[in-house]
């Protein structure tokens, strides 16, 4: 019997990047269907890169959501940034999103040198264009096509997926052709406990104000299935930088705390599909923003 040879399909590196806050993990979020990347309103809220896995009948997408580029001081900021930056070389294409509501930047923004040093075919992204009218877009794409030859200039609205059939359009045309990366069944690579400490994370930067949230880091102790119960127990613990910081996470009475971790068990349960029992606790880490050894253990390894 002739076996019929499989038909080609194209797959590659995507790397997203842009500022802060312009809605790269929203973006990807919906692309995948589900939530692997977290969001909150605040910048800079996407700390590591987040890979997620897009498959199709003849295409397999491996999309990178990475932290805003910004201009940095703190070795963690730093680290952030050169995070975003290194996925840059690993691309196959390059999509550069933008917030529609924010202001043009210079034509030799940081953000553009990158893109002309990367080589790699980008696409540009204007997201939010819910929130403007249609008309707003027009100097906007003039002054973006003079900065640097994308192409493909796109206008989406992440949080209401608008536009989202066209970006993998314009990706599916630029991938090379070649075998699925990945496993047709997994949405990432990330582990669970990786993605159990980024939830914790999310629902600090959304129920703590001022720079609490930038001084948080998650750290899963423990992570222990019981199928019998079908549940899992999860220990974690959450770091900051001062004493006064550990009050505003804890609350009065622990009900932050316990505010932060029952909208976190929430989500675990719906991403594990088992029952989950969350302990939080507390600590102080003086400075850790700022000591790159304990950046080094948070799992920022590219610190020297």
């Amino acid at each position: 019997m002739q076996e019929h040879p499989e038909k080609p399909i194209k797959s590659g590196m995507v790397t997203l990047v842009g500022p802060p806050n312009v809605g790269k993990s929203t973006l990807l979020n919906s692309l995948l269907g589900q939530k692997i990347s977290i969001v909150s309103p605040k910048p800079q809220t996407t700390r590591n890169r987040i890979l997620g896995i897009i498959n199709g009948d003849d295409y397999q997408i491996v999309m990178l959501d990475t932290p805003g580029i910004h201009d940095a001081e703190k070795p963690l900021n730093l680290e952030m940034v050169k995070i975003a930056l290194s996925t840059l070389t690993e691309a196959d294409v390059i999509l550069f999103m933008i917030d529609v509501t924010l202001p043009l930047p210079k034509p030799e923004t940081a953000s553009v040198r990158h893109l002309k040093d990367a080589g790699r075919p980008a696409m540009l992204l204007i997201n939010k264009i819910d929130l403007v009218a249609r008309e707003a877009l027009l100097p906007i794409i003039a002054a973006y096509q003079k900065m640097y030859p994308f192409t493909a200039i796109i206008p989406v609205s992440a949080r209401l997926g608008d536009g989202t059939e066209r970006i993998i359009g314009e990706i599916h045309r630029l991938l090379p052709e070649g075998p699925r990366l990945y496993p047709e069944d997994i949405p990432t690579d990330a582990t669970e406990r990786f993605i159990v400490a980024e939830i914790i994370r999310e629902k600090i930067f959304l129920k703590t104000g001022e720079e609490v949230p930038y001084a948080t880091a998650v750290v899963v102790d423990s992570f222990k299935e019981d199928p019998a119960r079908m549940q899992v127990v999860i220990h974690a613990t959450i770091f900051v930088e001062k004493q006064s910081q550990k009050g505003i996470v804890i609350g009065k009475n622990g009900r932050k705390l316990k505010e932060i971790g029952t909208a976190a068990r929430e989500d675990m349960e719906s991403l594990l599909g088992l029952k989950v029992v969350l302990k939080l606790w507390v600590k102080v880490q003086k400075d850790w923003t700022r000591d790159r050894r304990f950046l080094r253990e948070f799992g920022f390894g590219g610190i020297s």
